[in-house]
């Protein structure tokens, strides 16, 4: 029993390193009603331009990620002024279609810039066992892996208060609903997309951050994107909270399935399996479990 309580814990803090990639996936989606198809690139990028920036100047971390911050809040703003803007009010796969290109040019530019060597991330928390866990409860823990369920707690709670308490939040959600009513009632669509887009680089930042320090910043990180995808199916792509709660289901699932399913059914079993459980939730429930049901009139 108590092995199987650590693998669970294992998996429920891996599943949180899922919903902080999948958190920027809600953002955009919230705002722009897009699968943002680069936010896996922007976490590489937000990644690499942080140690690049640290080992390239010397820099203290909060120099560097005040530093990072800035370019994404920048790589925000500009991707509102130079991709988003020409397609207002075009159909959803058209901004679909820009996001996947947006993707490929943020991945060759930051390595064109960084180069392409696998980089050690520092953030000052060492990839080691919680010693408590293991006198007290003999559990095999990581400090990296608490350390971002507790940045993911934190997030999830100031972007639940953005969203529904502040003016900007309350913006937002309308823009999603519907860009020409949000433009006749005088939101500023365009200043709001700017706003969520440096938001998500943020998010981004801090996932990267994140996923870095737990298996170094390297191409790999982009397909993160990949992973988070059974996360919002399950969560829904319009919940903040269903992010969090998605990811700690793939997360404890694939690596239950991993360690009870993997000997019988042979190995590889957690890169797949959340793709699995993601495509029997879309039969049952495929809206999510917060999202919203939609009902088109034709």
């Amino acid at each position: 029993m108590q092995f199987f309580f650590e693998v669970l814990i294992g998996g429920l803090l891996a599943g949180v390193m899922y919903s902080l990639v999948a958190l920027g996936f809600v953002l955009i989606y919230k705002a722009s009603g897009v699968f943002n198809f680069a936010q896996g690139a922007m976490v590489f990028f937000a990644a690499l331009t942080f140690v690049g920036l640290q080992q390239k100047f010397a820099l203290p971390f909060w120099v560097a990620f005040a530093c990072t911050l800035a370019v994404m809040v920048a790589l925000g703003m500009l991707t509102e002024r130079i991709v988003l803007r020409p397609l207002v009010n075009q159909p959803q796969i058209s901004l679909f279609m820009a996001t996947i290109g947006l993707a490929f040019f943020l991945e060759g530019l930051a390595q064109l810039i960084w180069g392409t060597e696998v980089r050690p991330l520092d953030i000052g928390i060492k990839n080691e066992p919680v010693q408590w866990a293991m006198d007290r409860f003999n559990m095999l823990i990581i400090k990296t892996d608490v350390a971002a369920a507790l940045v993911a707690g934190l997030l999830v709670s100031v972007l639940a208060v953005f969203f529904n308490r502040t003016r900007i939040g309350r913006a937002l959600r309308a823009v999603a609903d519907d860009h020409q009513a949000a433009l006749a009632v005088g939101i500023p669509l365009k200043q709001i997309w700017a706003i969520v887009w440096s938001v998500a680089g943020f998010v981004a930042l801090v996932a990267g951050l994140m996923w870095g320090a737990r298996s170094g910043v390297q191409f790999a990180l982009t397909f993160t994107a990949l992973k988070a995808l059974p996360v919002l199916i399950l969560g829904g792509f319009e919940s903040i909270a269903g992010a969090i709660v998605g990811g700690l289901i793939i997360g404890a699932a694939e690596k239950l399935a991993e360690v009870y399913l993997g000997p019988k059914v042979g190995g590889g079993i957690e890169g797949w399996f959340a793709y699995v459980l993601a495509l029997v939730f879309l039969l049952i429930r495929p809206e999510g479990l917060f999202g919203e049901k939609r009902i088109d009139r034709v």
